[in-house]
């Protein structure tokens, strides 16, 4: 029972979803004064919406998970969750969202959190994943919804300065991710997925880390610029944005697994330290 409470855990990639939760809970706190008890309902239907987009990744990425040493062992691929629980794990737990969502926070949140899990599903997941190099750019739009729905949580509606923090995730992600990919070139190769690494080669990869670093780092200070947020919010982007520009320049020079890493590593914090600060320096 415990392996199996485990298997079920995984599917929903609890550890991807700890970033996603700060971005929302960090959100919320900018646009407003939420309650705990609001807090609380809108990061369990983030939680559910993003746990069933990752279980249903795991019932169609069973194939090449079964491929690859890193994901071998992943409870569909080792056969100790059939593909149809785990799709309808994933389905389930986006309905449970869906309702607790628009019941007990808002029907804008609840919807903001299905173009999530749909994004994530279709166009990622089924479409770009293994169609193009540029799926983490288009795709990474899903992963960026969560600070769409913390300000509909707690405003009920969207504005423009919403928009800045989701620019901010959406330009953040291919940088990111690239890294990661940098490090499991190998194996995305050997399934045929087409990630950047493997269509474009590494030296491209590298290029494109740093011109999207480049475009991250401007972007983040719209926020700044929109006088969404104050000093403590500019100096925090511009500390942490030479940091994130000057390890995707050593990656340049310095080409290597270790390289990588470390940008793959910094890009968590980067992106966790810009969110705690804006709330650091709550303008509205």
């Amino acid at each position: 029972m415990r392996q199996l409470v485990a298997d079920y855990v995984t599917l929903t990639k609890p550890r991807v979803q700890l970033l996603l939760l700060l971005t929302t809970v960090t959100t919320m706190l900018v646009a407003g004064s939420p309650s705990i008890g609001l807090i609380l309902l809108t990061l369990v239907g983030g939680a559910l919406s993003a746990g069933g987009a990752g279980a249903v990744n795991h019932w169609y990425d069973r194939d090449v998970d079964a491929l690859m040493d890193r994901t071998a062992n992943r409870p569909v691929p080792s056969g100790r969750v059939s593909p149809a629980a785990a799709l309808s794990f994933g389905i389930v737990l986006e309905l449970i969202s869906f309702a607790e969502l628009s019941l007990t926070v808002n029907l804008l949140s609840a919807v903001l959190a299905l173009g999530g899990f749909l994004g994530y599903v279709f166009v990622y997941t089924l479409w770009l994943k293994r169609s193009t190099p540029q799926n983490i750019v288009i795709g990474g739009a899903a992963g960026a919804v969560p600070p769409l729905v913390g300000w509909a949580a707690t405003r009920g509606s969207l504005d423009p300065a919403a928009l800045y923090l989701f620019a901010i995730v959406f330009y953040w992600t291919p940088p990111h991710f690239w890294a990661l990919s940098l490090l499991m070139k190998d194996e995305y190769a050997a399934v045929g997925i087409p990630m950047l690494p493997v269509v474009r080669g590494e030296e491209e990869t590298r290029r494109q880390i740093t011109l999207y670093s480049v475009l991250l780092v401007a972007i983040s200070f719209l926020p700044f610029a929109g006088q969404l947020f104050d000093g403590i919010y500019a100096i925090s982007a511009g500390v942490l944005g030479i940091g994130f520009l000057a390890l995707a320049a050593h990656l340049q020079r310095h080409p290597g697994r270790r390289s990588a890493l470390r940008l793959y590593l910094f890009s968590l914090l980067y992106l966790a330290l810009l969110f705690v600060a804006m709330v650091a320096d709550v303008k509205l």
